[in-house]
């Protein structure tokens, strides 16, 4: 029991629980379970460690030409997927936020079909492309077969691209409607076309919003990448996979790519909490002064 200044009480109250022994609680739910988790850790480490798997062809194969090139190639292809994907979803949200119903319509229509299909399914369709169409041109300019364009490099490409712009592009959308609509009047109201507005106002305010989860679709964009082995692009999954076709060191080559995998996105995780927090600050500040 406490007094109003926030000391114990004094007096008859005092006296009946003097004789009281605190006793700390006890978690045995945390405690249980935390030693399940650690003996499950130890099972799998010991597993690993002792299991029929040859670290020394791990060591051996982690830096061999054809794993880091398949690594150079996912890094490429993320990076340029991730690329197009956020000039579509940049330009689709906008299209969305639109009063013109036919650049909104499309803009829903696009996000509805490249949400909605498998992004293996896509790919399979852009490098199966000249079975729809067996050339591709401009008209009274230039044409090619349609088999020598589509690539399993372009396939992917586009494929990943397009699809990730999908999911961009809700992202963005939703910074640009974190932002106070006063924002938008104050534009308009000094004559700033609606463009430059979103330019030069709206998207960086947006950018707080909009960072931390196209940070996290980059992230799984390198591990999307993986899909692109079904089309014989040479990323670093494939190359594993023709390593163990060859020596039948499945798991080994396997765990060369996780760790490739875990390396790429560890590096990633860094750089993406070095922008939120550049894009936070002003956040930050508004923040203390209130």
């Amino acid at each position: 029991m406490l007094t109003a200044t926030g000391g114990a009480a004094e007096g008859p109250a005092a006296a009946e629980i003097a004789h009281l022994q605190h006793v700390p609680r006890r978690y045995w739910g945390r405690y249980v379970g935390a030693a399940l988790i650690i003996a499950f850790l130890v099972f799998l480490v010991d597993a690993f460690a002792h299991g029929k798997i040859e670290w020394v062809f791990v060591g051996r194969f982690l830096t061999v030409p054809s794993i880091l090139w398949g690594l150079a190639n996912t890094i490429l292809m993320s990076i340029l997927a991730m690329a197009i994907g956020i000039g579509l979803g940049v330009l689709v949200a906008i299209m969305r936020m639109s009063t013109n119903p036919v650049l909104r319509a499309v803009a829903v229509g696009y996000i509805w079909l490249f949400r909605g299909t498998p992004a293996i399914l896509q790919l399979l369709l852009w490098f199966n492309l000249a079975l729809v169409f067996p050339t591709i041109g401009i008209p009274g300019l230039f044409s090619a077969r349609t088999v020598d364009v589509m690539t399993p490099f372009m396939a992917a490409l586009l494929g990943l691209g397009i699809n990730q712009g999908a999911y961009t592009s809700e992202v963005v959308r939703a910074g640009l409607l974190s932002v106070d609509i006063g924002q938008y009047e104050a534009a308009k109201a000094i004559g700033m076309p609606r463009l430059l507005a979103l330019r030069r106002i709206i998207l960086p305010q947006a950018m707080r919003v909009i960072v931390p989860p196209v940070g996290n679709e980059f992230i799984g964009m390198v591990k999307l990448t993986s899909l692109a082995s079904v089309i014989q692009y040479a990323e670093i999954l494939h190359n594993a996979e023709n390593i163990y076709y060859a020596n039948a060191r499945v798991i080994e080559l396997l765990i060369v790519a996780g760790i490739w995998y875990l390396v790429v996105v560890g590096i990633l995780s860094l750089g993406q909490g070095r922008i939120e927090a550049y894009f936070a600050r002003g956040a930050g500040r508004r923040a203390g002064r209130q």
